[in-house]
């Protein structure tokens, strides 16, 4: 037998093999859509939901590289290729809407990232059941509301003649300020607003997280003396690296969004300069201005670094720790 007949009949072998991997494996997932028909039927309301209102609307994408008019439509409009991200690139104020999407986002993480585990860590630490219940349900109320109506309160509270802050700040001698109209306040009122809207829903998560330690690690540290402080920071928080880690790099994917519909609420022309992020943007451009293409290339820039974004994270932490998201 000839060389060349061997490595053939190797190949054929390899083939087959393959193939009957392939069909042993299309066997397996058969007989279990058999088995388990109900569970897949349940899937289908799901699936369809991602593919009316997640996968569909990405056709939408193409106005990006159109001079999209709302007339002739997304087929009739022309073709224009990278015009509108050149556009984009060259615009001035692209790139300060830009650097006040990352502050804003930065500020969030830095500050509206921590506390939640905190929280989580020192309710985690009450006894009484109460109270603690009490504390959870006062914290978590907020998450309810929508930003209308979180803007209404911090406006109110807010306002230069007749909010409770002012009030407070003309009573101990100061002047009033008016925090809304003010580029040197509006970044901090986003920041601590949002802290206060879902910080004590973003706990539940880590809360979760500590549930699912063991206890009988707490009571061999009780027993070699330790006390909450030393269980809190050798116990507790190794046991939440993994949340911690997987919620930061979800966090990273949307850096690049920054609450917009909660600056919507709050915002003004006069505080364009330090509050107007991408989302708004586009939101100004697209519905304010009509000028669909230009907003929708600006829309996809977002997504795409959002999507590196997390996939560097992921790539980061699997690196450096060792976890990750896949």
């Amino acid at each position: 037998m000839t060389e060349k007949s061997k490595i053939r009949r190797t190949k054929i072998k390899k083939n087959e093999v393959t193939n009957s991997m392939k069909s042993s494996s299309r066997c397996r997932a058969l007989k279990d859509i058999r088995s388990n028909w109900d569970i897949y039927l349940m899937l289908i309301p799901g699936l369809l939901f991602l593919l009316i209102f997640k996968y569909a609307p990405m056709y939408g994408v193409t106005i990006a590289f159109q001079d999209f008019n709302i007339f002739q439509g997304i087929s009739g409009s022309e073709w224009v290729g990278l015009a509108n991200f050149r556009k984009l690139i060259e615009s001035e104020e692209f790139y300060r809407v830009f650097f006040n999407t990352l502050i804003i986002s930065l500020y969030k993480i830095i500050i509206n990232f921590p506390l939640p585990i905190v929280i989580a860590l020192l309710l985690n630490e009450i006894a009484c059941m109460p109270y603690k219940k009490t504390v959870q349900t006062i914290i978590y109320m907020p998450h309810f509301l929508s930003w209308i109506i979180v803007g209404g309160i911090f406006t109110t509270i807010l306002s230069p003649s007749s909010g409770l802050v002012n009030q407070l700040i003309t009573a101990l001698g100061g002047e009033s300020i008016s925090f809304m109209m003010s580029n040197d306040w509006f970044r901090a009122i986003l920041v601590i607003s949002a802290a206060w809207k879902e910080v004590g829903w973003g706990a539940i998560i880590y809360i979760a997280a500590i549930a699912g330690i063991e206890q009988e690690i707490y009571e061999a540290a009780s027993i070699d003396g330790a006390g909450k402080i030393r269980k809190m920071i050798s116990i507790t928080l190794p046991g939440l690296s993994s949340t911690i880690i997987l919620m930061l790099i979800l966090r990273l994917g949307s850096v690049l969004e920054a609450g917009t519909e909660q600056i919507l609420t709050m915002y003004n022309s006069v505080v364009y300069e330090t509050g107007d992020v991408i989302g708004t943007y586009v939101y100004r451009m697209g519905l304010g201005k009509m000028e669909y293409s230009f907003s929708t290339a600006v829309g996809l820039f977002n997504s795409v670094v959002g999507f590196i974004l997390i996939t560097l994270g992921n790539f980061t932490s699997r690196k450096l720790l060792g976890k990750s998201i896949w």
